[in-house]
């Protein structure tokens, strides 16, 4: 009797353990599981900063050169006005459209990196299609708008310069 008693209780003793060990081992699943979210969220964060940074840094560096090719070209005295508009006009909106890019991408940049990925009012996914995303969108817009326009000026440079040079008619 006595050792039923005994084996009753060590039985007791161990479901109180193993017990005691699943909650234990469920608490840690649920902290483990927040640590997975806090780093899903700094990688979703991660990457639109990258995306965000990359269209900056570009837009910036494509309207840098737009301005030196506007005010370091050398224009010659009888060219005609209206291809000299043309082409202040093209290298202007060059760089508007690379300006307006750069600091789009760069006030999104700034409204993610704010994005407090440890609480997580919002999930970052919803964070960045009702805040961000339609400004992603306009600045890639301008940067794609400002990249062919680059181009354009840069083909024109040469009409420009060459103008008053005869050689390039018989070319």
């Amino acid at each position: 009797m006595f050792a039923g008693t005994l084996n009753a209780g060590r039985e007791m003793a161990e479901v109180a353990w193993q017990n005691k060990c699943r909650q234990e081992d469920l608490a840690q699943r649920e902290l483990e599981n927040e640590r997975r979210a806090i780093d899903d969220a700094r990688r979703s964060v991660d990457e639109k900063a990258q995306q965000l940074k990359a269209i900056s840094h570009q837009s910036a560096l494509i309207a840098g050169f737009s301005m030196v090719v506007l005010v370091e070209v050398q224009i010659p005295e009888d060219i005609d006005g209206l291809l000299i508009s043309f082409f202040v006009w093209t290298a202007a909106m060059c760089v508007a459209f690379n300006l307006i890019a750069m600091l789009n991408a760069t006030l999104t940049l700034v409204a993610i990196l704010r994005y407090n990925v440890v609480k997580r009012e919002v999930p970052f996914r919803e964070f960045w299609v009702k805040y961000c995303e339609s400004d992603f969108i306009f600045a890639l817009k301008m940067f794609s708008y400002g990249v062919p326009t680059f181009m354009f000026v840069l083909g024109q440079i040469g009409w420009v310069i060459l103008w008053s040079h005869e050689a390039w008619l018989y070319a």
